[in-house]
């Protein structure tokens, strides 16, 4: 059995005012929206800027996402993306001390580490946080991608290394990480959700759970009961959304939030502001607008 729980996991975004500042009451209103649908979500991949938030702004969003996501059945999950190991526990000590016990981490990104670098990367992390639990955020932007090979030697020596985040490569590297290291919980995103339950139980990491979570479940159920007729109709109709409503969107290649904030927003948290931290550019108000009547055109059983 994989070391944690199967799940979909969501990222919650943070909303920023014409100062950069914090929208405290909008992040509030956005946990307690995917909180209504989802039980797993995190803050500070990608997609929730983690690459750029200062400390006190880190320290900020820590606290009110603990406030927010203390309850029996609720499991929360804080990322770190930092440019050393140094960073990385400084930051994560900030969150362990709030009352987070998971974490999500990837490899410091100024430069690729050696095989011997990886492993020194997650003993000196991870064993700092021995009561904690660690999903490994696997993507090309750390320059170096860890096959099923680097996760097997990692995995009698990182006990508390417990899943992965994945959301690329296709059926390929779904197999290899499966097939591999299949104590840790991987999570693929849609477009690799179903090629992963082909090998075995794994998860579902949704980008667009905030905005369609009628889908994201059903996708989810489809690959826990193995419906393979269901699972890839849906991969296709996800495959065939996105390229329709977002396709001129896809084009311009912006990073990750400003596609997230977009979908949180047309999930129904109009208030959800579309900017990002500097120096990266979110879409303009008419962008979304377009965006939103292509939806309610072409795939209104979409939205919410």
């Amino acid at each position: 059995m994989p070391r944690y729980p199967q799940a979909i996991l969501v990222s919650c975004e943070a909303p920023w005012d014409e100062k950069e500042q914090l929208l405290e009451d909008v992040f509030r209103r956005e946990i307690r929206m995917v909180l209504e649908q989802f039980s797993h979500l995190y803050i500070f991949g990608t997609a929730g800027e983690g690459y750029a938030i200062d400390t006190p702004r880190f320290q900020q969003i820590v606290q009110i996402f603990y406030e927010e996501t203390r309850g029996a059945d609720v499991h929360p999950m804080v990322g770190v993306i930092a440019l050393s190991t140094a960073n990385a526990v400084e930051r994560i000590a900030v969150a362990y001390e709030t009352g987070f016990r998971v974490f999500q981490i990837a490899l410091p990104a100024w430069g690729a580490l050696n095989d011997r670098e990886v492993m020194t990367f997650f003993r000196d992390v991870c064993g700092a946080f021995p009561a904690a639990q660690f999903l490994h955020y696997n993507l090309p932007r750390a320059k170096r991608l860890l096959a099923g090979a680097d996760y097997r030697k990692l995995i009698d020596a990182v006990p508390n290394l417990v899943a992965t985040k994945n959301t690329g490569g296709g059926l390929e590297r779904a197999a290899d990480l499966m097939t591999h290291a299949p104590e840790l919980q991987h999570f693929f995103g849609e477009q690799n959700f179903p090629h992963g339950c082909l090998y075995g139980e794994c998860s579902l990491l949704s980008s667009f759970g905030p905005m369609t979570p009628h889908k994201a479940k059903a996708l989810f159920e489809a690959g826990r009961q193995r419906d393979m007729a269901a699972m890839f109709s849906l991969q296709k109709e996800f495959h065939e959304m996105l390229h329709g409503a977002l396709g001129p969107l896809l084009a311009e290649g912006r990073i990750d939030g400003a596609y997230d904030k977009l979908l949180v927003r047309l999930g129904g948290l109009e208030e959800m502001p579309l900017r990002l931290l500097s120096p990266y550019e979110g879409f303009s108000e008419e962008q979304y607008q377009a965006c939103k009547e292509r939806l309610q055109a072409d795939f209104a059983e979409w939205l919410p």
